[in-house]
């Protein structure tokens, strides 16, 4: 691998955990550039500021919570275990790459965000809005818009996701497995209660 490419996977590491750590308006380059071990100036070689690198991060962020999606939708599995398949992958990330599931699913940087970016995020809210979709064609998850149940079974998850992140809980512990099935619980179908 090229120095360069080196400097720029040092600036984005830096970048990721500092503006994931302190905020992106609390992060200077100054203090990426002393994290990433390089002069400021290098910064400009590979970005035109602060706000690009936060949108490739960004970027990044989104391509990789898609790829989870399709890859759990890719599995010949009715849409509660492409769910649950989900969960578990997303509940992994947070173990691994915990400032990537930071950025992408508990910052809000919207009005930075460039299209690019805000198309990456759709991209994502798609492929998650498909397997709702799927849901309600079988009959396992309530009627209403994919967006919003796609919304609630997320946020119910976030639950999970913040307390792996902050290593109160482990991905089997009791409370992650409360909280996948809460998040189904939240976009099930009704059973029609027998009179």
């Amino acid at each position: 691998m090229k120095q360069a490419d080196l400097t720029r996977q040092r600036l984005v590491r830096a970048a990721l955990e500092l503006f994931t750590a302190q905020g992106y308006h609390s992060t200077t380059t100054p203090a990426i550039a002393r994290r990433a071990g390089i002069a400021e100036g290098t910064i400009y070689r590979h970005f035109t500021g602060k706000q690009q690198l936060l949108n490739e991060l960004y970027r990044g962020a989104a391509r990789w919570a898609t790829k989870l999606v399709r890859e759990a939708d890719g599995a010949p599995a009715p849409p509660r275990e492409k769910l649950a398949r989900l969960s578990a992958l997303l509940m992994g990330g947070a173990v691994r790459e915990p400032a990537v599931v930071r950025l992408f699913l508990f910052q809000d940087h919207t009005p930075l965000l460039d299209e690019p970016s805000r198309t990456t995020a759709r991209e994502f809210r798609g492929a998650l809005e498909s397997v709702m979709a799927q849901g309600k064609a079988d009959g396992t998850v309530r009627a209403g818009g994919v967006d919003v149940l796609a919304s609630a079974w997320l946020g119910v998850l976030r639950v999970a996701l913040e307390r792996i992140l902050v290593r109160d809980w482990g991905v089997t512990s009791a409370g992650v497995q409360l909280c996948q099935a809460a998040a189904w619980d939240a976009i099930a179908a009704r059973k029609a209660s027998a009179e």
